[in-house]
């Protein structure tokens, strides 16, 4: 088969990479055989770039040396430091990226130049342009984002695409929370409306739990946390996050840990740790009720409420969710793998796979989006002269998607000559209160107040990324959005240079492409084999392996041309 499009879930903790086969979509484990990829970013004791579970060690051993959860600052300025080098967080998701790509064109054995990638539904234009960005930096085609919900809703959706039903999709996953409602009918799966919070997850559930041993470790142990080195911080969190994973299945759980040939141990209730985190808990009602207003439908409507994501495991959240509804969720999709199987519809759909030539999907818009006027008077445009200025909303949050809305507005000060054009993103009445994603401007003719018009245009497009677009009705001139000094915006210059920092990383080579087709051609033969045959077959990987793990181009060129002989020698058996 030609190229293929793959779909994938890039995720704060963990990400993941889907395909279609056959009549559905299936994942695609990664070097290690698993599903679940680390988003984690490590340099080794070679300088080596590693990514995902060969990453793990690193975060716990040499913190300096790693960097975990930068998902949260797509979209920004940030700059992160790893080791000596300097990366921004769509670089460090990129690294992420070619990592599940290098993977799957491993196991598809095609090259793979295009994807469709998961975003929160809440994520703004910066972020959803940064993660596209990441997709560019990656050295692979982005033309689709696909929210998180709505992938999860898919993936249920297409093998239930012949009843009517209403579910909720809750997903909590490790650095954001999202929830959309969801009607299926007739092979359509139409998405009603979406909510979320875009700093809500499972890490702040782990922050909530790192600050109680904190305190406990200072009143018990008279330890001063923040004096620690950052290596034992890392590790202590890790110790943090397993006591939570047991606080799942216990009723108690302790943190154990040896701190200066001192044996520290603390005992944690899940009672006492559902009273550290209600604040955490309470954020999710807000979401959740105004998914349900939006939609116009009660909590009794629901014929189901399915929850999603790693962070759903929590007993309290399903307790909590079947509280508002009066019904207990279901996990009837793995809550670490909807999203990507989601994901890998979404890229079938874009493949024009027969098989689902009869599913329709309809997205929203999840949250409102427009600019400012005077407060006095709804439709005059105001140079924020001191005066009062409120939000105006010209694309409506939950408005179906694709959309294109227009308002037409005039000036507020005599003989103007030019118009600057704020863009926000929010719900509140005060203009101050909402996210400004962009900023431009254009030049008018001077006249009197309120004698130049212009039509001002938004358009939102099925990846949730917003056009903004000027018309002055007296010349004819348009202008569209070219936001300045925004976080995430890049040059072309600047774009080549990421990409060239990027292709010059050291990767180790046991990651690199020719080395990972070899291994799983490998892999495939130990599968294949019993008896003598298979023992064959693991020396030779024993041997590709110690060769790898040299780091020596020779001996690595050797061991793999030995590897291929002894492929193309058994290659009879599988024609």
């Amino acid at each position: 088969m030609g190229e293929r499009i793959v779909g994938i879930d890039l995720g704060t903790t963990n990400s993941l990479i889907s395909v279609w086969e056959g009549d559905r979509p299936k994942l695609i484990p990664n070097a290690q055989g698993k599903f679940l990829t680390p988003s984690i970013v490590s340099l080794d004791s070679s300088g080596h770039v590693v990514v995902g579970y060969p990453a793990i060690e690193q975060l716990e051993t040499h913190n300096q040396l790693s960097l975990a959860s930068f998902k949260r600052y797509m979209g920004t300025n940030k700059q992160l430091r790893l080791g000596e080098h300097t990366f921004r967080p769509e670089e460090l998701s990129a690294l992420v990226l070619k990592n599940l790509i290098r993977d799957a064109e491993a196991y598809l054995k095609t090259t793979i130049t295009e994807a469709v990638i998961t975003v929160p539904a809440y994520f703004n234009d910066k972020q959803r342009k940064a993660t596209q960005l990441a997709g560019e930096l990656a050295g692979i085609k982005v033309e689709r984002l696909l929210n998180e919900p709505t992938a999860a809703a898919l993936a249920y959706g297409l093998h239930n695409r012949d009843a009517e039903t209403k579910f909720l999709i809750f997903d909590l996953g490790g650095g954001t929370f999202d929830v959309s409602i969801v009607e299926v009918f007739c092979g359509v799966i139409e998405v009603r409306s979406s909510a979320g919070d875009n700093r809500l997850g499972g890490e702040d559930f782990t922050d909530a739990l790192e600050t109680y041993i904190k305190i406990e470790l200072s009143k018990r142990y008279n330890i001063d946390s923040s004096a620690l080195q950052p290596e034992t911080q890392t590790r202590w969190r890790h110790q943090i996050q397993m006591l939570l994973h047991e606080l799942s299945d216990k009723e108690e759980g302790f943190f154990k840990v040896i701190y200066q040939n001192q044996q520290i141990e603390i005992p944690v209730s899940r009672h006492q740790f559902n009273a550290l985190v209600i604040p955490l808990i309470q954020r999710i009602r807000t979401p959740l009720e105004k998914a349900l207003r939006d939609a116009r439908i009660r909590p009794e409507d629901l014929d189901l409420v399915i929850l999603v994501g790693g962070a759903t495991r929590m007993p309290l959240v399903g307790l909590e969710v079947a509280k508002m509804f009066g019904k207990f969720p279901q996990s009837i999709l793995h809550p670490d793998e909807a999203v990507a199987l989601g994901a890998g519809v979404q890229a079938a759909l874009k493949e024009r796979r027969q098989e689902l030539r009869d599913v329709v999907i309809t997205d929203v818009c999840p949250y409102s989006l427009g600019t400012d006027v005077l407060a006095g008077n709804y439709k005059n445009y105001t140079e924020r002269s001191g005066r009062d200025v409120r939000f105006l909303p010209i694309i409506e949050r939950n408005t179906t998607i694709p959309t294109s809305r227009v308002v037409r507005l005039h000036t507020a000060a005599d003989n103007q000559t030019a118009m600057k054009i704020p863009v926000y993103q929010g719900e509140s009445y005060n203009v101050e209160e909402n996210v400004k994603i962009g900023e431009f401007s254009f030049p008018i003719p001077p006249r009197p107040a309120g004698e130049e018009k212009f039509d001002l245009r938004y358009t939102y497009d099925i990846n949730g990324v917003l056009e903004v677009e000027a018309t002055v009705l007296s010349t004819g001139k348009q202008r569209k959005l070219t936001i300045s000094n925004q976080d995430h915006q890049l040059t072309e210059a600047e774009i080549a240079a990421s990409i060239d920092k990027l292709e010059l990383l050291k990767i180790h080579p046991r990651d690199q492409l020719e080395n990972r087709q070899v291994m799983s051609e490998l892999e495939n033969l130990f599968n294949f084999f019993i008896g003598e045959e298979r023992q064959e077959v693991a020396y030779i990987i024993t041997s590709f392996l110690k060769a790898l793990n040299t780091q020596e181009p020779a001996l690595i060129k050797e061991a793999r041309q030995e590897a291929i002989d002894f492929i193309e020698a058994y290659q009879s058996v599988f024609e």
